[in-house]
This record gives C-alpha cells, structure tokens and sequence, in this order.
C-alpha cells in the first residue's frame, strides 16, 4: 500500500523529548516500511524515519507551537498537494489535516489520540461516515460508539529499548503530567503512608499544572527525587529499577503509555480502574489495580504483594499485545478496511 503518516507538525518524529503521539508515528511509518509499505511521513525536517520525508518546517518548533493555525495549515497543504500519490491517509492531527483530507477522495484514517471533549466529539460528529476512526482502546471506543470506527488498535513500544531488570531498586516511581487528573498528590500520600522513597519525573507545560505542582511541592517527603523532562534512555532506566510504577488517574485517559513501558521493563503498576487501565493491566498478574477513593491504603497494601509479580510475565503481555509488531498489523487491517481490499 501507498500509505501517507501525517504527524502533527509541532515536534520532531520521534521527539526530543515529551511526546506520545509521535512516538506512535514513527514506529507505525518505520514498521510499515518494514513490511514493504511505500511510506511518506509528514512531519518535521528534523524527523528520522525509514519512510520517505515531507515537511515545510525544517526544524520542531516544539511546544510553544502546539496548535498554531497557521504551522498546522501549511503543514496541511503540503500534506495534500497530491493526494493521487497515496492509497490511504494515516493522520494523526484533528484539525485541517483531517477536514481536508475527508474531501480529497482518497481514504483517511484518524486515530483518537486524544479525549474526547465537547469540541471533539462535535468535530467528529460532523465528520460522519466519510473517515475511519481508530480508537486507541475498547474503553475510548465506548466513549463515542456512534463514529465509523475502522478498529480498536492499541499504542504500540519498541520492546528492544526497554531493559528487563528483574532486580529492583527500593524505590516508587511516579511518571507524568502535574495535572491534577494525573493523581500525583495520590502518589505522594502513597510515599508518604509507606515512607518509600519517591522519584518523580513530572512535566508541568500550563498554567493549571504550574498551580497543582506549587501545591503538591509543599506535600512532598524530604527525600523526594523530582526530575522533569528527560530523555528516553535515562527515563526507561528510572522504569527498570523502579520497584513499582504508580499511575493513579482520575480521568477517562484513552491509553497510558506509561503502563506498558513499565510492564516492558518488569516492573509492576499499581493504577486505578480508569479509562483503558482495565484493558491494559492484568490485575494481580502484571500490576494491581485498586480504587481512587482509598488509592493510598490499597496502594499500600498492594505494595506488599509484589512478591507475587513476575517480572518476565510483565514483559510478555506487552509482547503480545501491545508491540510494535501488533500495533502495526493492526493498523494494516484498518487501511485495508479502509479502501475496500
């Protein structure tokens, strides 16, 4: 297949840094490549891919230009000057990229990486039978049902970049955005009724998150290690050693990248039954999944069990299930889906 990935034209494919999405895409255009796909990438000059590269912006502007109106149109119009190249559109932005490409009559699939907020589920209301939609698990689907799904594929990790360390460190690991939705105050009074030590590795990008952290910084343990944005090698390291990750979220997220990464180095979850979380983790197996009412005590208790975990099991269920390799596959049943084959 002629497969066109259009990226989000803000960051670097992969990223710098931060940035779920785009890990997605550069391991769905290389994997597709890998399977003898004629891929084009739209994304960034800065991009590295196996697939053939497209952009108007030779370097990432990064964050501070996440849904500028005029990158997002321009990267558009480079995106369809020649929709007769492509047999299907992959893309991965809910803006002109999408609008423009349900008119081009060439196929287009949109994958939901996002929740979906009043404004969205208006958007891909109006946007009808005339694109495929991929949810990113059972949990989103169900969310919105009503939208011409073309499948449920899950995000997808590379297992090679995730180091299996059956030997764990002392210590709990808390991975993500200061938003309060994320639970890191849940996280915190964990650290602090079992006194373990506490790494946090936490991104703070808006106002709302600036305010919950200045709060939460005022809860921490002395002890506490708090790192920000990092890179990947050094972020999966933290994962590996970790004796367990704590993902304790109070919001319908679709996907938690986090959950899978950890369970790719072995190391258990203790999350909350919210959003794909139930899909994700197998509880008692992988990780444990316990209530946001009392997330401290049972996290607590949880963490008593851990002796009950198997390491290799962990990383087996990602294998299996949330590869790079499944995900891809996935994705060519949905563009086959999609233009008719």
């Amino acid at each position: 297949m002629r497969i066109a990935q259009v990226a989000p034209p803000w960051l670097a494919v992969p990223p710098k840094g931060y940035g779920g999405i785009e890990w997605v895409v550069a391991l769905a255009a290389d994997g597709l490549v890998e399977r003898g796909h004629d891929v084009t990438l739209f994304a960034t000059g800065d991009s590295v891919t196996k697939a053939k590269l497209e952009y108007v912006v030779e370097t990432a502007p990064g964050p501070p230009a996440i849904n500028s109106i005029v990158l997002d149109t321009t990267h558009t119009l480079k995106c369809f000057e020649d929709p007769s190249q492509f047999d299907v559109y992959h893309v991965h932005t809910p803006f002109s990229a999408l609008t423009t490409g349900i008119e081009s009559g060439v196929p287009v699939v949109h994958t939901l990486h996002g929740s979906f907020t009043d404004e969205m589920r208006d958007l891909y209301g109006r946007v009808g039978n005339r694109g495929w939609f991929v949810a990113i698990s059972e949990a989103q689907k169900n969310d919105m049902p009503e939208l011409n799904y073309g499948g449920v594929v899950y995000n997808g990790i590379d297992i090679d970049l995730y180091p299996l360390r059956e030997k764990k460190e002392d210590y709990l690991l808390f991975l993500g955005r200061a938003a309060r939705v994320k639970g890191l105050r849940r996280a915190v009074e964990t650290a602090l009724l079992t006194g373990d030590h506490l790494v946090v590795a936490v991104k703070v990008a808006n106002e709302d998150e600036f305010d919950e952290w200045a709060e939460v910084q005022k809860m921490l343990p002395k002890d506490t290690e708090i790192l920000y944005e990092i890179p990947l090698a050094q972020k999966n390291d933290l994962i590996a050693n970790a004796k367990a990750v704590l993902f304790p979220i109070d919001w319908m997220e679709p996907f938690g990248l986090v959950m899978t990464e950890s369970m790719a180095c072995g190391t258990p979850v203790i999350a909350t039954p919210r959003g794909s979380v139930p899909e994700v983790i197998v509880d008692g197996k992988t990780g444990f999944i316990v209530s946001v009412e009392n997330y401290p005590e049972e996290a607590a208790a949880a963490l008593q069990r851990l002796g009950e975990i198997s390491s290799t099991e962990c990383r087996a269920h990602v294998q299996g299930k949330f590869s790079k390799e499944a995900m891809v596959e996935g994705y060519e049943k949905v563009f086959e889906r999609a233009i008719g084959k």
